[in-house]
């Protein structure tokens, strides 16, 4: 890490926003001013601490566009691979061409001028599609299910398309393997930050070092407001940009971009204290979004959105799209759903009257609310139902296979468990004796275990977000019914 600091700082990567001149710096290390790399073992793990109290909107990262790991970077560094690829370039999606431009790098090894910073990449992921058939079932949702199958499918079928163009540029056996594709593509998914010129994105060295926090606009209590931040922003590009007029309206709050300046700027989005981790949100996603492209999730997710199973008829009931129809982490209803619900439960004859009021969010009638909360209980009753564990044998579960995967002899584990039918499968699934008698767990099962963790955590949110919401109905209908 030290030697990758040190790299990055001399072309040009600080953490203030004076940042030297690339290769002129004396420094040794890009950070220190803003930022330090910490552990945080129960937030996401290495990642990045305030090195000083920090304002809202504050710069914290500059990243030259030099320092940028891109596709026509690589080419432009490399005449074969730029006649290769731009061969291919019709055939194959800017993915693609990103991920093979990676795969060349790696083959290079100490010889690519990004040596520094693909040996601090993770050798492994926990993205949906790194997941096998024992950890997808665990998902134990169809629609979860699908979604991990079907990432699985789509990246198989870009490696074989890609296949020939490594094979022209001679990549080593083990660079046009599957689960090489796979992690780099899992690199791409996780790391990459967008820019204007390239949908695959950028690999940001340093800027990927920050964890995720989710969007949300419940952060004015903790911030300064909006002047004084602004004013901050202001000076921050002053100071890189002096022919920047202190009007100008490209000064914004956001947590960063590719900027005139030619760098990659991230921000401070929010006020952080000394020590404090300081996150990015670069993007809204829900639970099985975050497992789907970056391979966490979070036990908090104020973005998430749990989905049942619902009647044709009531999914083209209005004019709202299917995704708007799903419950909240607090068991409350979407608006669509309830808008959607309320216009279901009315006759059909009198559905075109009625909806406007519907539509304005207002409850019909004591009945009409009564009718809905019953059938939307009822669906969730029946979903969980059909899912053969409870939220309460989940979250026991999940002690237990973090117990696990620290555990110096899984096998007394496994014995005073009651999970040893399950882990028994998992065994088996991975071909490996259930009467094993080596205390410690191949790094493969351990990998495995930690995919199957995240799968249990991901479907035990989704049954307590149905639990709430039957909770939330039956004390709707209590308080109707008194009335």
């Amino acid at each position: 890490m030290e030697a990758l600091l040190r790299w990055a700082a001399e072309l040009g990567v600080s953490d203030s926003p004076s940042a030297p001149a690339p290769s002129t710096t004396s420094s040794s290390s890009c950070l220190g001013r803003s930022l330090v790399v910490a552990d945080f073992p129960d937030a996401g793990g290495r990642g990045f601490a305030a090195a000083r109290d920090l304002r809202r909107g504050e710069l914290v990262l500059r990243v030259p566009r030099a320092a940028l790991l891109t596709s026509d970077r690589v080419m432009a560094d490399d005449p074969r691979i730029a006649s290769c690829v731009d061969a291919h370039r019709p055939r194959l999606s800017s993915i693609q061409r990103l991920i093979v431009c990676l795969l060349a790098e790696v083959g290079k090894g100490k010889s690519s001028g990004w040596y520094l910073y693909l040996s601090q990449l993770p050798t492994y992921y926990t993205i949906l599609a790194t997941f096998n058939d024992f950890e997808i079932e665990a998902l134990q949702v169809d629609d979860a299910i699908w979604v991990a199958q079907k990432a699985v499918s789509a990246i198989r079928s870009e490696w074989e398309e890609a296949t020939p163009l490594m094979r022209e540029l001679d990549f080593k056996p083990k660079l046009l393997m599957f689960k090489t594709w796979l992690w780099a593509f899992a690199t791409v998914s996780s790391r990459t930050l967008h820019v204007a010129w390239d949908d695959a994105g950028c690999l940001c060295p340093i800027g990927d070092l920050f964890n995720y926090a989710a969007p949300d606009n419940d952060t004015s209590s903790e911030e300064q407001d909006t002047e004084e931040a602004m004013k901050c922003q202001e000076r921050n590009v002053n100071v890189m940009l002096e022919e920047i007029k202190l009007d100008s309206p490209s000064v914004r709050l956001t947590d960063g971009g590719y900027e005139d300046s030619k760098a990659y700027c991230l921000y401070a989005r929010k006020r952080y204290r000394k020590g404090e981790q300081v996150l990015l949100g670069y993007g809204t996603y829900t639970n099985l979004e975050l497992l789907e492209h970056y391979g966490f999730l979070l036990d908090e997710n104020p973005n998430e959105k749990t989905y049942i199973q619902l009647d044709s008829e009531l999914c083209t009931m209005g004019t709202w799209p299917k995704d708007s129809l799903y419950i909240h982490p607090n068991g409350h209803p979407s608006f669509a759903l309830l808008c959607s619900l309320r216009l279901w439960a009315t006759p059909t004859n009198r559905r075109k009257s009625f909806s406007h009021q519907i539509y304005s969010g207002s409850m019909l009638s004591v009945e009409n609310e009564l009718e809905v909360l019953k059938r939307l209980g009822s669906k969730c009753v029946e979903t969980l139902q059909q899912l053969p564990t409870t939220a309460e044998l989940d979250g026991r579960l999940i002690h237990f296979l973090r117990n696990l995967q620290n555990s110096t002899s899984w096998r007394v584990d496994v014995e005073q468990s009651s999970f040893g039918q399950e882990f028994a499968l998992f065994l088996r699934f991975h071909s490996v004796d259930v009467d094993c008698t080596q205390d410690q767990l191949p790094v493969r099962l351990l990998r495995s275990l930690e995919r199957w963790e995240l799968a249990v955590r991901w479907r035990c949110s989704y049954k307590i977000a149905l639990t709430k919401c039957v909770l939330y109905c039956k004390r709707l209908i209590n308080e109707l019914s008194l009335q």
